[in-house]
C-alpha cells in the first residue's frame, strides 16, 4: 500500500476534493457500466458514538459499498478504517464529504494495490447471462436507493415493480448491487457495534436478526432459511431471489473474513425454502 497523505478538514477549501494519493487504482466494471474503484479511508475522531452510522450512511449515499471496517483507540482520538468500493466517479465528492465532516479531525485516503475482488456466483447454464443494466434502468435504480431506506422495511412493493420490469439479462446483477447497498446501509444503521468472532457469529448476530425485519428466516446449521421470499413464482427457472443474496452480502461486509453468498435452494425452483449459504472469499 502506498504512503497516504493526511488531511485536515479545515484546509480543503470549499468546492475541491480532498486530496489524496493517486496510487494504482484497483478497478472493476460495477453492475451499471461504471468503473469500480476500492479505496481505503482513515478517519480520526474524538467522538466514538455514531461515528460509523454517520460516515457508513456518507458513503451508501454516494453510491459506495463499505467492505469492512475497523475501529480502535489511538494516541490522537479514535481511528475508524474503512475500505469502500464503488464508482469512480463520486470518488471526489466522497472524499470531500467525509473529510470536511465535522467528526473528522484528521482524513486520509490511500488505494489498495490488489484488494480482491469478490466471486459473482456461478449462472445457471439455461439462464441468460447478466449484462449490466442500460443507463435508463442504472438511473431509476439509483433513483430507488433513497426511497427504500426511508420506506424501509416496506421494500417489497418497490422491488417487485422493478424487478417485473428490468430485462431478465440485466435483473440479476441490478437487483443483487441494490440489496447489497441496503445491506450495507442496514448493517450501518443497525449492527454498527456489534463485534463478531467468527463468519457464523456474524450471521447469527447481523444477518439473522436484519433479514428477520423483512422476511420469515431461520438458521440451519451455517445457512439461512427463508420462508416467504415475494421474489418466487415468477415463472422462470432457476434461483431468483437476487435482492436477497445481494443484502445478505452488504450485511456481512464488513466481517473479519470476506465471504459472498450463494443461493443453493429456491422455492421458484419447487424448493420448500429458499435457502442461502456462505463461502470464503
Amino acid at each position: 500500500m502506498k504512503p497516504a497523505t493526511t488531511v485536515s478538514p479545515s484546509a480543503v477549501p470549499d468546492g475541491d476534493p480532498a486530496p489524496m494519493t493517486r496510487g494504482r487504482t484497483n478497478a472493476d466494471i460495477g453492475p451499471w457500466g461504471w468503473r469500480m474503484v476500492d479505496v481505503e479511508f482513515r478517519v480520526v475522531s474524538d467522538r466514538r458514538e455514531g461515528l460509523l452510522l454517520t460516515l457508513g450512511q456518507a458513503v451508501i449515499a454516494h453510491g459506495f459499498t463499505l467492505l469492512r471496517q475497523r475501529m480502535a483507540g489511538g494516541e490522537d482520538g479514535v481511528v475508524l478504517t474503512m475500505l469502500v468500493r464503488g464508482p469512480q466517479q463520486n470518488l471526489a465528492t466522497l472524499e470531500e464529504c467525509v473529510a470536511t465532516h465535522p467528526l473528522v479531525t484528521s482524513f486520509e485516503a490511500t488505494r489498495p494495490d490488489a484488494a480482491p475482488v469478490e466471486t459473482p456466483p456461478s449462472i445457471t447454464p439455461h439462464r441468460c447471462a447478466a449484462t449490466p443494466p442500460c443507463a435508463a434502468d442504472s438511473r431509476r435504480i439509483e433513483a430507488l436507493v433513497p426511497q427504500l431506506t426511508r420506506d424501509y422495511p416496506n421494500i417489497f412493493v418497490a422491488l417487485l415493480e422493478l424487478e417485473r420490469e428490468l430485462p431478465e439479462a440485466h435483473r440479476e446483477l441490478a437487483l443483487s448491487e441494490l440489496g447489497h447497498r441496503i445491506g450495507a446501509w442496514v448493517q450501518a444503521r443497525d449492527f454498527a457495534g456489534v463485534e463478531t468472532t467468527s463468519t457464523c457469529d456474524a450471521i447469527r448476530r447481523i444477518a439473522l436478526p436484519a433479514m428477520r425485519q423483512i422476511v420469515q428466516a431461520q438458521l440451519q446449521g451455517e445457512a439461512l432459511h427463508v420462508s416467504d421470499s415475494p421474489f418466487c413464482r415468477r415463472g422462470e427457472h432457476g434461483p431468483c431471489c437476487h435482492f436477497l443474496r445481494g443484502m445478505l452480502g452488504g450485511l456481512l461486509a464488513g466481517s473479519a473474513q470476506p465471504m459472498h453468498v450463494v443461493e443453493t435452494r429456491c422455492r421458484n425452483d419447487g424448493a420448500d425454502i429458499c435457502a442461502f449459504a456462505f463461502r470464503t472469499a
